[in-house]
């Protein structure tokens, strides 16, 4: 009589380690693997959460600077936009480090490292401080842009294909609160303490940053066959389908990314009269990053349910009008359309973020039937790219705001921008994704 010999539940091996994990298979998953998950998805979106509000820090400290630093609204956009651009150069290295150093290694890591960028904002900004060290202070913020990528990699490959939607979308969503977060931490501030007091919104943050490094140090877990998957990131950049997710990821991410940035100097820029003092603003700039953090998860269910393209398609062209409904307001100056139209924007920024991202696991397994490993082993290294990429549409969002208020006063050549590149995404999204033609070929080589 031959012997069953069952197959080890998850065991951690040289601490927390683990060498085994089988998500896919349903008696491990509900018998262990679910709880394991869950403990590293809660911790992840912890650390990210953070991350995100470190990165954001320059959104609410730009409304600190009055007249005495002495900065237009130009240099104070370019302040938002550098940390844009460095928390997105650093997501690549950052997806990278998942698999060099270990999922839970690299979360204490890039946690405990935001000490470097709180502490600096929280001594050294007051007035008379110079412009350039204002600007190496936002870059040093950059670190806190890194964590989404190295996050989302990670929880990747905890879930099973079934609740990827749902567990990114919420490692996402969680993450980006972090943006209001920070802005209601400014409104804290600003209301109790006054404008003189901008590094206290970053002394908040210090021992919340080392909470979250313990918490992780103590409760996350590595996955050794993450480590083990090489040149991800070489394959990753020779797959069209990486650029083209790329692209859409910079009209949802870099979009949500870059107006959390810019909203409030635009209502104090554009509408000046009704925001004179930066609490008026700070009571509305929290909400439009709010609203699109918490819906992401439902963009990321939607994609599950209804499929990530057909939602992404959509969304982009509710974007494109909801872009509109901005420009119009703004050259009627009517306030209430005005906010009405941006955190309208807000929302569908968060929708697709979770169906964009729903849409990259699932193009893989399509190319890849039946390779688990192979298929999951180009989607971790496509959401780092992806996820680079689309951050620096954030930049270029702050870019235009600035470009266009140096050259006519207002904001509108930006409204117009970004109508016309949300037509590009629908018309991308609909002739790679949807179109018969198209899909027949996706089909042709799944079989």
């Amino acid at each position: 009589m031959t012997a069953v010999v069952e197959r080890p539940a998850a065991s951690s091996v040289r601490g927390h380690w683990i060498d085994d994990w089988r998500p896919e298979d349903r008696v491990f998953w509900d018998a262990t693997g679910s709880r394991i998950a869950r403990r590293n998805l809660i911790f992840s979106i912890t650390s990210e959460h953070i991350g995100f509000s470190v990165w954001s820090l320059w959104s609410v400290l730009v409304l600190f600077l009055g007249p005495e630093y002495g900065i237009d609204p130009a240099g104070k956009f370019l302040l938002t936009a550098v940390p844009t651009l460095f928390g997105a150069a650093l997501r690549i290295p950052y997806s990278f480090a998942v698999a060099r150093f270990g999922g839970r290694n690299w979360t204490v890591f890039s946690a405990a490292l935001l000490l470097v960028p709180a502490v600096a904002a929280a001594f050294l900004i007051r007035p008379g401080v110079d412009y350039s060290t204002l600007l190496i202070l936002a870059a040093l913020a950059g670190v806190g842009g890194g964590n989404f990528a190295s996050s989302m990699t990670n929880i990747n490959a905890f879930y099973p294909d079934r609740l990827k939607g749902w567990a990114l979308g919420i490692n996402a969503g969680g993450g980006n609160l972090g943006v209001a977060a920070v802005q209601l931490v400014g409104l804290f501030v600003l209301a109790v303490f006054g404008a003189g007091h901008p590094g206290i919104v970053a002394g908040i943050y210090i021992p919340l940053i080392v909470l979250a490094a313990l918490g992780s140090a103590l409760y996350m877990d590595n996955l050794s066959q993450v480590r083990n998957e090489k040149r991800g990131m070489r394959d990753a950049v020779r797959e069209p389908h990486t650029w083209i997710m790329s692209l859409l990821y910079i009209g949802t991410f870099g979009s949500f990314i870059g107006f959390g940035f810019a909203f409030g100097q635009v209502l104090q820029v554009q509408f000046h009269t009704e925001f004179s003092t930066p609490v008026k603003a700070a009571y509305l700039t929290f909400l439009g990053p709010l609203l699109g953090s918490l819906i992401r998860p439902v963009g990321g269910a939607l994609a599950d349910r209804l499929g990530g393209a057909r939602v992404t398609f959509v969304n982009f062209i509710a974007m494109a009008v909801g872009a509109s409904v901005v420009l119009l307001a703004a050259q009627q100056r009517s306030l209430p359309l005005y906010i009405a139209g941006f955190v309208t924007l807000f929302v569908l920024t968060g929708i697709g973020n979770g169906s964009t991202y729903k849409m990259i696991p699932a193009i893989f397994r399509a190319k890849h039937p039946g390779d688990d490993h192979e298929a999951r082993r180009l989607t971790n290294a496509v959401i780092g790219i992806a996820g680079a990429v689309g951050a620096f549409g954030g930049v270029l969002v702050n870019l235009a705001f600035r470009q266009s208020f140096l050259s006519t006063k207002e904001a509108d050549a930006a409204y117009i921008a970004f109508i016309a590149f949300y037509g590009v995404c629908v018309l991308v999204t609909w002739a790679v994704y949807l179109r018969p033609k198209a899909r027949v070929t996706e089909s042709a080589r799944a079989r």
